[in-house]
């Protein structure tokens, strides 16, 4: 049997980084949520088809769906859609490809990070919530 260093607290770090991935979200959701009027404008600044209907999305997955994340409830599949929820942002909102000097350096680092996070959200998805969860009931 092979012993790893954090084996005993696995469940404590699998709370911990289902906190860390989603207080972003939520604090983003939250924002979009109050300002939902400039969130669906500045979507379509981005040429973003039915902006209306992208910022409720954006909103539900950001806000709620993030909140149903970091309790816990239905971790796995939720994890996944949140996958494709931030690849599909980062592809529409941090096209640094298309940009030049400080622009496609924001952009690039922005987009790097949805990555980022994009790894995190499909281990929570293979790994699950942990004990520490409404799933872990």
């Amino acid at each position: 049997m092979r012993y790893t260093l954090f084996e005993h607290q696995k469940n404590e770090i699998i709370l911990i980084a289902r906190i860390l991935l989603m207080i972003l979200f939520i604090m983003s959701g939250w924002s979009k949520l109050t300002g939902f009027s400039g969130t669906a404008g500045y979507l379509e600044s981005l040429g973003v088809p039915a902006p209306m209907l992208a910022a409720a999305i954006a909103v539900i997955i950001e806000f709620f769906v993030a909140i149903l994340i970091l309790v816990g409830f239905y971790t796995r599949p939720l994890a996944f859609l949140f996958f494709l929820f931030v690849l599909g942002t980062a592809v529409i909102g941090h096209d640094f490809w298309t940009m030049v000097d400080a622009d496609r350096a924001a952009n690039m680092t922005q987009f790097f990070k949805n990555m980022s996070i994009a790894g995190g959200l499909l281990l929570l998805g293979l790994t699950g919530p942990g004990k520490y969860s409404v799933d872990g009931r």
